[in-house]
Order: structure tokens, then sequence, then C-alpha cells
């Protein structure tokens, strides 16, 4: 495989994970968007490879329910004892977000992302020391194999 065809996939991932996607032509756009124009029979084979799906919801991925491993992405965790903020990489903090939402840790009550930061509110009764250690187990998560 092409270093070509390993970074568009990658950005598919990205993409179906950061938003619901609900068609190969929405899907089309984005990539071109990101630099990868691609024919709707290169998109078709890109996505069978990948495992992925569609639901009512879009395109989702078989492992969806994990977060990807996220390492790279982000610079810092912190909490001050009520919030945990989570620093990213410029424009990486929805697919952050996104990953932690989809992994549905009971910990977490919801996120909210801008651009380079994550607010992570932790579910009633969870101390936010403890959600910091749980996002941190969750986002060095080794990958899966396929």
């Amino acid at each position: 495989m092409s270093a070509g065809t390993r970074e568009r996939r990658s950005t598919i991932r990205e993409l179906i994970a950061a938003r619901p996607v609900a068609t190969q032509e929405e899907l089309r756009a984005l990539l071109a968007a990101r630099g990868h124009a691609v024919t709707q029979a290169t998109l078709s084979r890109d996505l069978a490879h990948l495992g992925a799906h569609r639901t009512a919801n879009g395109y989702e991925l078989p492992d969806a329910a994990a977060p990807p491993v996220l390492p790279d992405l982000i610079r810092s965790i912190d909490d001050n004892g009520t919030l945990v903020v989570i620093h990213t990489a410029p424009g990486a903090a929805q697919v952050v977000a996104s990953a932690l939402d989809r992994a549905k840790p009971a910990e977490i009550l919801g996120t909210i992302a801008g651009d380079d930061a994550i607010f992570v509110a932790p579910a009633r009764g969870v101390a936010a020391a403890k959600l910091v250690k749980r996002v941190r187990e969750l986002v060095s998560r080794p990958p899966t194999s396929r």
C-alpha cells in the first residue's frame, strides 16, 4: 500500500470519527477539501478496506466505540478540581472529543471542543482527578490490529 493510500485512509478515519458523514459524495467533498481528490470507486474500496458501514447516523467504523490512539494529538490533560481540560494540537480538539464521546466511558458526562482545547465534564460523583486518570487510559490504548 502506498503512503498516499495510507494517508488518505487515515484522513477518512479522522473525518468519520469527527462528525456524521451521511453519503460517499459528502465524504468525497471533505476529502477533496483536505487535498485528496478520489473517484467514487476508490472511495468505495477505501471504505470497504476500513470496514466502514452506513448507519442511520452516517458512516461508522467497526471500532467506533473505542477511541483511536490519540497521544500524538494531545498536548496536556489537567483539571481544576471540577473540570478536566485537554489541550490538543491545533485543529485536533474535535477529533479527540469525538473519540472520547464515542467511547462512552461512564466517568464522562460530556465534552465541549474548540480548536485546540476540550472541556470534559465528569459524570455525577466522579472526581476530576479520577476522570483525568481515565482519560489518560483511554487515549493511550494500543491500536487494534487489522
